[in-house]
């Protein structure tokens, strides 16, 4: 297709600021799907954690025509533990649409991904979106987007990014602030007049660079990405090499092109430069890697990830229960499915330890790892995972530095001191305190490990009204210690079924996570404790068959519905003496040292600093 009808956007936002539906709605209108068509929600979420928790994971292409231009877009996700699928995908763009909700305004994932889209010097469309909502605030949120543009140093032609106000739910824009428009035209009209024709000259040698790959059951590995210079044909030999080792060229044939027509990918025989394109055929090809002309070998550098601020030691399952709901239970199966995924996933580091069964991986935050962890066990993956850690650094001076978050939080006005108070506990010092309406928005600076554990308490004290989200914001010096949890642990005292009669007795001690019939062993973490200490309790315990009868004996038992823990709960309660049993039909705490009187010996040897 010729490169001056193709534009190239990238649709970016914090979590919950409307991309998706936005990319929903573009699609509908630019004639993807059928006028009788049935469409669902959020069609660009394919994957089923995706649907099932309401957020984008993994970045998605997806072209639409309006008119006779091509317009390819790609949907980026909005959490900031995800944030490695945004960098790599603004690679593969000339210009973005920055979503911002009309009320919320700007928030710490907008500023993360805005940075990134300026300091690639990409053309940026400012869309306000929710426009329809009763407690929209678009005059100030356009002035909060303008105040967060100078913030970044942002050029003279950045400022003047245009702004288009649109309901991606009501599927309408405008470009006026007080009329609500018809359609999405307005939008289509200021992707094609503000975001640039794609650079690259299409009779130079060929360049690409893969910002992504695609597995497929009959092709194997596909190279995503976009023709810089150049064009690609089926059957060309082609050369690849990478940035950081450019001596090592590998040549292969192109056995396979695909180009992106709505959500389906349709074959082309040739494709110049300007256009995102699928490889088939060049075997164990990476992200990161250049496509170049065998003749002209010229790598093309690719952009710096971040780092990951967070670890969990990933391990084989060694409890009572180990290798009887899993399918891969190996440290050999461990080690190629976490190597796998730091392959395809930039943000993930996966370290060997001393022991063969133990790997350290580190992500952008418990988010990111319980997502890898959920899909792991999805696949009949059986493992332990320790409690998530910080990663801290030391400055020149030899000073230990701690990673911060930036924390934005927005609750009801009578819940501000009991948020303030948990926060002032955990480290958290505050930046901002505005209302908005009948609410409080405030903003913290917290170490990251100031908010493990945190997102459970802190919806019990909003009454499940408050939003929080935060983003990373550097490394300061240590902030000191901070109690990770104040409950104990009440913990199984022998291997076999929950009875309950047993658990009647344990449930006077504190709040159950198991139920009658469930299967525990010594040293499972059973429940927790109010009183901050770990206690023996045994819920097999059954009642004594006598014939002696005594008033009150034979009463009903009232057992307490016991508290459901998700992977998220779960990872968030463990502490550091404790791990998670991850399996594809359970979740299960307990204790590293399952044997009751060595740790009672570990606990006083700790109290008396031996």
């Amino acid at each position: 297709m010729n490169k001056e009808k193709i534009r190239n956007i990238a649709i970016i936002a914090h979590v919950d600021h409307g991309k998706t539906s936005l990319v929903n709605e573009l699609l509908k209108q630019g004639g993807v799907f059928r006028e009788n068509q049935e469409v669902g929600d959020r069609v660009m979420d394919s994957n089923d954690l995706e649907r099932e928790r309401g957020i984008t994971i993994l970045a998605k292409n997806a072209s639409i025509h309006y008119k006779d231009y091509k317009i390819n877009v790609i949907d980026t996700p909005g959490h900031s533990d995800f944030g490695g699928e945004v960098e790599r995908a603004l690679k593969m763009v000339d210009g973005v649409l920055l979503v911002v909700d009309a009320f919320e305004g700007t928030m710490p994932q907008t500023r993360f991904v805005l940075e990134k889209a300026l300091a690639l010097n990409l053309k940026v469309i400012i869309v306000i979106n929710k426009i329809d909502r009763p407690d929209a605030r678009i005059k100030e949120v356009e002035d909060e987007v303008l105040e967060l543009l100078f913030d970044l140093n942002a050029s003279e032609e950045q400022l003047e990014s245009p702004v288009v106000y649109a309901s991606a739910r009501m599927g309408i824009s405008s470009l006026n602030r007080d009329v609500l428009g018809k359609d999405m035209v307005p939008l289509f009209e200021t992707i094609i007049t503000h975001i640039p024709v794609p650079s690259g000259n299409p009779t130079a040698p060929l360049q690409m660079l893969v910002s992504n790959t695609e597995h497929n059951d009959f092709l194997g590995k596909l190279a995503v990405g976009k023709i810089e210079n150049g064009n690609i044909k089926v059957g060309q030999m082609v050369a690849i090499t990478n940035y950081f080792s450019q001596e090592k060229i590998t040549k292969m044939r192109v056995q396979q092109l695909f180009v992106y027509d709505g959500m389906k990918k349709v074959e082309a025989q040739e494709v110049d430069a300007g256009d995102i394109v699928c490889v088939a055929g060049l075997g164990d090809i990476m992200i990161g890697d250049t496509i170049c002309d065998v003749e002209n070998v010229s790598a093309l550098e690719f952009v710096k990830i971040s780092e990951p601020s967070v670890e969990m030691t990933f391990m084989v399952n060694d409890s009572p229960f180990a290798g009887k709901e899993g399918k891969f239970v190996t440290s050999r199966h461990l080690r190629d499915r976490l190597k796998k995924e730091a392959i395809k996933d930039l943000s993930l580091r996966v370290e060997e330890t001393d022991s063969t069964d133990a790997f350290i991986v580190r992500g952008r935050g418990e988010m990111h790892l319980s997502i890898l962890i959920e899909n792991m066990r999805r696949e009949g993956y059986e493992f332990q995972v320790s409690m998530p850690k910080v990663l801290f650094k030391y400055d020149e001076n030899g000073k230990l530095l701690e990673p911060i978050d930036k924390l934005v939080i927005d609750v009801p006005e009578d819940c501000v001191g009991a948020v303030m108070n948990k926060l002032g506990t955990r480290k958290g010092e505050l930046l901002e305190m505005k209302p908005q309406g009948s609410r409080t928005r405030m903003e913290f600076l917290i170490p990251s490990r100031g908010l493990f554990g945190y997102k459970s308490e802190f919806l019990t004290d909003t009454k499940g009204e408050g939003v929080m989200s935060s983003v990373h914001y550097g490394y300061d010096f240590y902030k000191g210690d901070i109690e990770r949890r104040t409950c104990g642990a009440l913990v199984a005292h022998e291997t076999g079924e929950c009875i309950g009669y047993g658990l009647a007795n344990a449930q006077e001690r504190g709040t159950l996570f198991v139920k009658p019939g469930d299967k525990v062993y010594g040293g499972m973490i059973v429940g927790e404790n109010p009183r901050g200490e770990d206690l023996v309790v045994n819920v097999c315990k059954r009642k004594q068959l006598t014939n002696m009868r005594a008033a009150g004996s034979d009463d009903a038992l009232r057992l307490i519905p016991p508290k459901q823990l998700s992977l998220e709960k779960a990872i968030e309660f463990l502490n550091d003496d404790e791990l998670l049993d991850v399996t594809p039909l359970s979740i299960r705490l307990r204790k590293k040292e399952l044997n009751h009187e060595k740790r009672a010996q570990m606990r006083y040897r700790k109290k008396m600093g031996m």
